[in-house]
C-alpha cells in the first residue's frame, strides 16, 4: 500500500488543447507544483502519477497531511493548491484571499470493521451507528446490531472507535452524516473538520484510522473506501432513507450525486450526505472533495493545465474504478471548469 502521509511526486501537466495563449503543441520546460491536503483524495492522485509524468512535463509534489493542513498551507500560501472533502468556510474563504474551491473527485466514506469470524458488507443503520460513535452501544452482540442482521451470530467482543486525531474532510464528511440521521449527535457533537469525540482512539490520517482498525478486532473506523480495500477491511452496507442497504460502489456514488448536481453558485459546494427516499440506490455517506486554488499565482498557466487534465482525463475509470472513486457528473465538471479558468498570472 502506498504511504500517503509522505509527500507524492507526480509528473504533470500542459495539454496541448488548453494552452490557449499559444504554443500549443510545444511541452514547456519542467517546473513544479506542490500540494498538501486530504488524504481522502491521495489514492486517486497517486494514480495520476504515471500516466501524467509519462506525458507532460511539470513535477507535482503533494503531502497527504489531512483537509486541515491543506487549508491551512493554501491560506498561507506555503502550497500552490490545497485539497480539502469540507468545503470551506466563509471564514476560511476570507483568510485565503482570493482562492477558488472546485470539486475534482467524488468517493465516499466506508464504515469499517475489524470482527473475525463475521463476514463483509454487515448492516449498519445511520441511528446505530452514531449510538456506536457517541458510546452508548458497547458490543458487537448489541440488540441494536443483531436486530439489523438476523441470522448472524454476532460475538460480545468490545467495540473500539478510531478516529481522526487531525483535522479531517472525512470526518467532516462522517459527522455531517451522523448529525443529517441523529438528533442527539448534531445537539451534542455537531459536524466538522474535528469534534470533541466522546470515546475512541485517535490517529492521523486515513492510513492512521485504517491502521488501527485493521491491529484491533473489534474496531470500527471511518475513511475512503479505497484505503478499506487496500488494508482488506471489512465495511458496512448501510441502510439508506429509502430502506435500502447499499454500499460504497460505484453505483450508491453516483446515485447520490444525483441528488445535487447544482454547486453553490458564490462557494462551488455540494451536499450529497443522506439522499432522500427518491434515490434507492444512494451509498449515504457519499461526498466530494474539492481543490483550493489562488485565483492570482505566477503558476497560472502550469496550474490550470495541470487541474484540467484532473477533471477530464483523471476523472477516466482507468484511474478511478479501482479505488471506487467516480467521474464527476458533467453539471459539476462545467462548473468546476469555470473556476479553473479564474486563474490567473
Amino acid at each position: 500500500m502506498p504511504r500517503f502521509g509522505t509527500s507524492i511526486a507526480v509528473a504533470a501537466v500542459a495539454l496541448a488543447a488548453l494552452a490557449a495563449a499559444g504554443a500549443a503543441s510545444a511541452r514547456t520546460a519542467s517546473s513544479t507544483l506542490t500540494g498538501a491536503g486530504s488524504t481522502f483524495v491521495a489514492p486517486l492522485v497517486s494514480q495520476w502519477i504515471s500516466p501524467i509524468g509519462a506525458a507532460y512535463g511539470i513535477e507535482l509534489q503533494y503531502s497527504a497531511i489531512g483537509s486541515g493542513g491543506g487549508v491551512a498551507a493554501i491560506t498561507q500560501r506555503t502550497a500552490d493548491f490545497g485539497a480539502s472533502d469540507a468545503p470551506l468556510t466563509a471564514d476560511q474563504f476570507s483568510a485565503c484571499k482570493g482562492c477558488e474551491q472546485i470539486p475534482w473527485a467524488l468517493g465516499a466514506t466506508a464504515i469499517m470493521y475489524n470482527l473475525p469470524g463475521v463476514k463483509n458488507l454487515l448492516h449498519m443503520d445511520g441511528p446505530t451507528l452514531a449510538k456506536i460513535f457517541m458510546g452508548q452501544i458497547t458490543k458487537w452482540n448489541d440488540p441494536a446490531i443483531a436486530k439489523l442482521n438476523k441470522g448472524v451470530s454476532l460475538p460480545s467482543t468490545a467495540i473500539t472507535v478510531a478516529h481522526r486525531s487531525d483535522n479531517s474532510g472525512t470526518t467532516y464528511n462522517l459527522t455531517d452524516y451522523l448529525s443529517s440521521v441523529s438528533a442527539s449527535w448534531k445537539s451534542q457533537y455537531g459536524t466538522g473538520v474535528a469534534v470533541n469525540w466522546p470515546v475512541g482512539s485517535g490517529a492521523r490520517g486515513s492510513s492512521g484510522v485504517a491502521g488501527v482498525v485493521s491491529s484491533t478486532p473489534g474496531a470500527i473506523g471511518y475513511a475512503d473506501v479505497a484505503f478499506a480495500l487496500q488494508n482488506h477491511l471489512q465495511y458496512f452496507s448501510m441502510k439508506n432513507r429509502s430502506g435500502k442497504f447499499t454500499t460504497p460502489g460505484s453505483r450508491g456514488i453516483l446515485a447520490a450525486a444525483s441528488s445535487d448536481q447544482k454547486p453553490d453558485p458564490t462557494t462551488n459546494a455540494l451536499s450529497i450526505v443522506n439522499p432522500p427516499k427518491k434515490f434507492p440506490l444512494a451509498y449515504p455517506i457519499s461526498t466530494y472533495t474539492y481543490v483550493i486554488a489562488p485565483t492570482q499565482s505566477s503558476k497560472a498557466a502550469d496550474l490550470k493545465r495541470f487541474l484540467f487534465w484532473a477533471v477530464t482525463h483523471g476523472q477516466s475509470a482507468q484511474y478511478t474504478a479501482q479505488l471506487r472513486f467516480v467521474p464527476i457528473p458533467k453539471p459539476v465538471l462545467v462548473v468546476a471548469e469555470k473556476a479553473i479558468k479564474q486563474i490567473h498570472s
